[in-house]
């Protein structure tokens, strides 16, 4: 049966998105279907609707290339996130808005490509009667039912290459350098591109960090003849007893926005070890450029489930990556929280084993 379906990018850019949505395109044009793409996030699906016609046979070159061509938004009409990570409903009138809009142009499935934020839209809009599928999209890693996001893999591997770089700079000038990275309240990139990049400390939102601990970690370096120190901070990490970092106010219709915390950092390590102390804020590099290898073939593997759930009618569910491959986990399940390291799980575990201090201990 001829279907048409809808496609939507929510929340910040990532790696990958153009490749999800050519993944989609294609899987449902090889079934007959039609396939739409909103423009500029969820606004796009409201009055005036602002839509393009997705062919795949005029979307070369989009498995490799960063960014979505159908643009996004992550703070409008239908934001759901204040604060720092409080959750709203978005407004009913613009709910139903974007349901009639929906109908109007005769669609029967939406595919919501998005992270936490963009999938409670979508738990929402498929509440409020539209058929919903999603694909799990955040560099931080943090959703729930999901053991892998897209974008993840290639945002940690760009803080792994920022490492290598600054290992040079530190080593020939003995200094402790501090690389700030993105994750908001999850450490899943500082963690795993600590690892991978030979980090001497890690700090994480998950285990509060004490200077005490890092001060110890460097004064044991310099007993061994090492005389720089690699730290890698997540923008959410903070000191015990405080408060994270922001970097601006609060604005009404948007998250508060983190930052700061790895200058903090270099700054109180350089006043009470005298040793020269540089920040590195890693930013939006970590969401742009082209996907990896591996998130290439995990969105073309999301988008073509997304169309199978489309055809076995499993609306109101995520593609979710687990032990078992690509299986359909209710969005219901997936928002509404976060999923964090574990600290006393084995990424932790095995970096203490190599003598890596997270910041609560003297590693």
């Amino acid at each position: 049966m001829m279907q048409k379906i809808g496609i939507v990018t929510g929340g910040g850019d990532c790696p990958g998105l153009n490749a999800v949505i050519r993944a989609v395109v294609k899987a449902a044009a090889l079934r007959g279907w039609e396939a739409l793409g909103f423009i500029g996030g969820y606004e796009g699906m409201l009055d005036p609707v602002q839509t393009c016609d997705l062919d795949y046979r005029r979307l070369g070159g989009l498995l490799y290339r960063g960014g979505t061509i159908l643009g996004t938004s992550n703070h409008g009409r239908f934001s759901v996130r204040t604060g720092l990570g409080e959750t709203r409903r978005v407004p009913e009138e613009i709910l139903q808005a974007a349901r009639l809009n929906f109908e109007r142009l005769g669609l029967q499935a939406l595919v919501c490509i998005g992270g936490d934020g963009s999938l409670t839209i979508a738990q929402q809009l498929y509440e409020t009667g539209i058929p919903v599928v999603g694909v799990p999209k955040t560099i931080d890693n943090d959703l729930k039912a999901t053991w892998m996001t897209f974008g993840f893999e290639t945002a940690y591997t760009c803080a792994v290459d920022a490492l290598d770089r600054l290992h040079t700079t530190a080593e020939s000038h003995n200094r402790v350098m501090v690389l700030e990275v993105m994750g908001r309240y999850a450490g899943w990139i500082a963690t795993y591109a600590g690892l991978a990049g030979g980090a001497d400390v890690i700090l994480i939102p998950e285990i509060e960090f004490h200077y005490e601990a890092i001060v110890r970690k460097i004064a044991e370096r310099e007993q061994q003849g090492k005389r720089f120190t690699i730290i890698i901070v997540a923008e959410g990490a903070k000191e015990g007893g405080g408060a994270m970092v922001t970097a601006g106010p609060e604005q009404a219709d948007r998250e508060t926005r983190l930052g700061g915390i790895g200058q903090a950092v270099a700054a109180e390590i350089e006043r009470r070890t005298g040793k020269e102390s540089r920040c590195v804020v890693l930013g939006y590099l970590q969401r742009g450029g082209p996907p990896t290898a591996w998130d290439r073939q995990l969105c073309t593997r999301f988008g073509v489930f997304a169309v199978e759930m489309i055809a076995d009618r499993l609306f109101g569910h995520m593609a979710a990556l687990t032990d078992d491959g690509v299986v359909p986990v209710s969005l219901a399940e997936v928002v509404g929280g976060i999923r964090r390291v574990p600290p006393d799980g084995e990424l932790v575990r095995v970096g203490r084993a190599l003598g890596i201090s997270f910041g609560n201990d003297g590693g």
